[in-house]
């Protein structure tokens, strides 16, 4: 029996059927409604078996929203959200409360890809409008997931698993994004659960590995530092960039146990270091979003023996940004116990000016976009030019990257830039290589004491 057969059906049993089939809060149909609408449409297109599209709309950041106003409130929103889909949805098309805060919607004239996305632009350009709760507005974003007939799925349960699969890939993308399914997508996504599980393995094996790069003084090419790189060789998958692996670990929220890992190799290989080289590690945006990162960070350099007075963290604005407030507080607490702070990728961001204002740092790492073109672009050596200015009127240090050639370190050094990194003065190394290139560069004094000595 279908929705349509209801007709039929005595009084009482229809209202009960009808029951069965609506959202109690919002009116609208329920998942079961959606079932029935969906099933009747493929056996209508059965002939003509024209395309058709399922969509999933999922609020970002509702359980904050509800949780902070109360259930009444979060109640409020989702009727105000089903009402505004229903207004705008097209002729014969259906929308019904799915689960919790999503709805889902059966779009029997879209037809492909880029209409899918319109669509989705269009719900949530709507969705975007504030909610009035009375005495107070809120704002909430929608992420979108839509799969289309019969490509993601023949039946109900293969479409709406679709759908999910891309609502998921949308809200590991950010706030307000929309996806459409796709056999390519599914294999990423398959690939990336498989990358997901080898690296949960390879960090309880502990054979996640640490690289280190040189960081340079400019004025005489001497060894001040080291940054501290993730490297993995998996024996299935090979070898996979920390590109691929670091942010997926953020994604799936297993960063801390990752960044924990590779900072206490890191510290326990520098502990091997001449004692004024200093050793700098990448936090996460995630670790910045995290109130126990300070706490976590010291616990770990403690337990290994390495002065935090050697440690320098390296993070960039994005991440700041995210949560100033509680970034603001990591920091704070780090930079007292002895730790520098390091702003990444400087200039790449949206407020770079303000974020100097707003947080203490030690120094700036000018972004390698601008290195590379510094000598063939006018406008992004002005960039450099300024910046190394400014940071110095700040009293910050400032670190080039991604120097590749002698040009370059010539150019930096002219415009009064303090120190370097980059292929011209050394490539990513394991702890033993770094041993070696350390030694090279330094020699013996009486007592065993080490000095450093200029470059080769």
């Amino acid at each position: 029996m279908t929705v349509a057969d209801t007709g039929d059906l005595p009084a009482s049993q229809s209202e009960l059927h009808r029951l069965a089939f609506t959202d109690a809060l919002t009116g609208l149909g329920n998942k079961y409604r959606l079932k029935e609408k969906l099933r009747q449409l493929i056996m209508e297109r059965a002939s003509d078996p024209a395309p058709f599209t399922v969509g999933i709309a999922n609020l970002d950041g509702f359980k904050p929203i509800n949780d902070l106003f109360g259930p009444s409130a979060g109640d409020q929103i989702l009727c105000q959200v089903a009402h505004r889909l229903k207004a705008c949805i097209p002729d014969g098309a259906i929308v019904v409360r799915y689960e919790g805060d999503e709805f889902a919607l059966l779009l029997p004239l879209v037809f492909e890809r880029r209409s899918a996305e319109k669509m989705g632009s269009m719900l949530k350009e709507v969705l975007s409008a504030p909610y009035d709760l009375g005495e107070r507005n809120v704002r909430l974003s929608a992420s979108f997931g839509f799969a289309i007939h019969p490509f993601a799925g023949a039946e109900f349960d293969d479409l709406l698993k679709s759908a999910e699969t891309a609502l998921y890939r949308s809200k590991r993308r950010g706030r307000g994004q929309i996806t459409v399914y796709s056999t390519e997508m599914a294999e990423q996504m398959k690939r990336a659960t498989q990358i997901e599980q080898a690296l949960r393995n390879a960090i309880i094996a502990d054979e996640v590995d640490v690289h280190f790069q040189p960081i340079v003084s400019l004025k005489d090419d001497s060894v001040l530092g080291f940054e501290a790189l993730a490297r993995w060789q998996d024996k299935d998958l090979g070898f996979v960039s920390p590109a691929v692996f670091v942010p997926l670990a953020e994604e799936r929220g297993f960063i801390d146990a990752l960044s924990e890992t590779l900072l206490r190799k890191a510290a326990e290989a520098a502990l091997s270091w001449p004692k004024e080289l200093f050793l700098s590690f990448n936090l996460s945006s995630a670790q910045l979003l995290d109130p126990a990162t300070a706490f976590n960070i010291l616990a770990v350099i403690n337990r290994t023996g390495l002065d935090l007075r050697r440690l320098e963290l390296e993070i960039t604005e994005t991440a700041v940004m995210s949560d100033p407030e509680t970034a603001d507080k990591i920091i704070s607490e780090l930079r007292a116990a002895g730790v520098r702070i390091s702003l990444d990728d400087f200039g790449t961001g949206q407020s770079s000016l303000s974020r100097l204002c707003d947080f203490r740092f030690d120094k700036v790492k000018i972004d390698r976009a601008f290195v590379s073109r510094m000598l063939t672009d006018s406008a992004s050596e002005h960039i450099v030019k300024a910046i190394v200015t400014m940071c110095h009127g700040l009293e910050l240090i400032v670190v080039a990257e991604g120097i590749e050639d002698f040009a370059e370190a010539l150019k930096l050094k002219g415009l009064g830039c303090d120190m370097g990194q980059g292929y011209f003065y050394g490539k990513p190394a394991p702890a033993r290589a770094t041993l070696d290139y350390i030694s090279q560069r330094y020699e013996s004094e009486d007592g065993g004491e080490r000095r450093r000595v200029s470059g080769e």
